[in-house]
């Protein structure tokens, strides 16, 4: 082939001009997660949802999601999500100094992030003062949707509404309502007590069953913070069993959610129901440790994978994330995948990576219930009022650990009541 001039030329140009111009557009999103120490197999878990959630985004893939239909952000030709994970350590300073990292050095076009409340609290503070936008999947302190922020929507319900959401079950075993169980009287489920750990998440949950037991009628006996990091609790279960309740609340993360069990185990203690928020209580960990231990145990959640009975597009993803992860999704797993769902809604409705645009497709933001792996309503921000940037569509569960037919431990759905798997175990099998 005779080379002219002109088609050297052109040759040259093609080859010093960056490369990026001719590929799909990178959108960088800072994740910040405890993936070390303590808090790692939860780091884990959220992690692979939220890969897996960004891997769909980036792919066509045969699944009832919006997302899924074409190869990454459409609106911007096909951009591919990155995400870029560092390891907050469940340290509230250093994944302060991470955001700042994330944004300054990395570029980042948004965060993401941080499991524990505490750490949300801090890092959404460096995206606000930046003018960064950042999705928050599960973080639950009430309190940090109420700061008035402009750069910060989170996804997940928060520990008032999922708190309320006990205090509703008890009620309904008062008046007969749940499933398997006649009704309690006021006098034998009327006292409860609480230990909470005692950073940012665990300090609000105990607020609120202390301003909760007295709207519901109840007497709180006891209630109490601990450290998330002690090596003995014997003193604390001491306390919580000398104020003789019916009902036990805990709010704790892995480690402290077994020892916790582990000690009322060894000390006898026999309340009538034990409530986890979540967290802790959730976790793989707790039932392969524990056994035949956390029968009857109930914990707060927004996925259990009974949820894929009701909805089939959760079975669907739920079977490609424990390919994944070898494990079921969990609540904290499947709000990890639905935060990464919302950034690419929203990158896709703001068909560009600036922050003003992204800000106002997240204002406007209106995902349909039908295209979630939690059985939720919808996620739509609120953009007034007391809590700025919470979804005004979530909802939560109350699942109970139960033998199964094949003799396996698994949570069953008790509440709602009207979308229970299964029949309550109800007063707590004596340990």
């Amino acid at each position: 082939m005779k080379l002219t001039k002109l088609t050297i030329t052109s040759a040259l140009i093609f080859a010093l001009l960056p490369w990026n111009l001719f590929a799909a557009k990178e959108i960088r999103i800072g994740v910040i997660y405890p993936l070390s120490g303590n808090f790692a197999a939860a780091g884990r878990q959220l992690r692979a949802g939220a890969e897996l959630a960004a891997e769909i985004a980036n792919k066509t893939m045969n699944l009832d999601m919006s997302m899924a239909k074409a190869k990454g952000i459409a609106s911007m030709d096909g951009a591919q999500i990155k995400l870029i994970f560092k390891d907050h350590e469940a340290n509230p300073t250093l994944g302060a100094d991470l955001a700042k990292k994330l944004v300054l050095d990395d570029k980042v076009d948004g965060l993401m992030g941080c499991y524990h409340s505490s750490v949300t609290k801090t890092v959404s503070a460096v995206a606000e003062q930046y003018g960064v936008p950042m999705i928050n999947g599960t973080s639950t302190s009430p309190a940090l949707t109420k700061r008035g922020f402009k750069w910060f929507w989170r996804t997940t319900p928060h520990d008032k509404w999922f708190t309320k959401d006990l205090f509703e079950l008890i009620k309904g075993l008062q008046e007969g309502k749940v499933r398997g169980v006649s009704a309690v009287s006021k006098s034998s489920l009327g006292k409860i007590s609480a230990a909470c750990e005692k950073t940012e998440w665990g300090s609000h949950v105990c607020s609120l069953i202390e301003g909760f037991a007295p709207e519901y009628g109840l007497k709180l006996r006891k209630s109490m913070l601990y450290s998330a990091k002690s090596a003995d609790l014997s003193s604390e279960v001491r306390s919580l069993k000398n104020s003789r309740p019916d009902a036990m609340l805990f709010a704790s993360y892995t480690s402290d959610a077994i020892l916790m069990m582990k000690t009322l185990k060894a000390q006898k203690a026999n309340p009538k129901l034990i409530w986890g928020q979540n967290a802790g209580f959730e976790k793989p960990e707790f039932v392969k440790t524990l056994g035949d231990a956390t029968l009857g145990v109930l914990t707060r959640t927004v996925f259990l994978p009974k949820v894929v009975e009701i909805k089939p597009i959760a079975g669907k993803v739920n079977a490609l994330y424990k390919e994944r992860a070898g494990v079921d999704f969990n609540g904290a797993s499947a709000r990890a995948f639905t935060a990464v769902q919302a950034w690419a809604h929203v990158l896709e409705n703001a068909g560009s990576t600036s922050p003003t645009a992204i800000q106002k497709a997240s204002n406007q933001l209106d995902i349909s219930g039908n295209e979630l792996v939690v059985p939720w309503a919808g996620i739509q921000f609120s953009s007034e009022g007391e809590e700025i940037g919470q979804n005004t569509k979530g909802s939560g569960l109350i699942g109970q650990y139960q033998k199964q037919s094949d003799g396996s431990i698994a949570m069953e759905i008790v509440y709602p009541f009207d979308v229970a798997s299964a029949d309550m175990i109800y007063p707590l099998p004596s340990f």
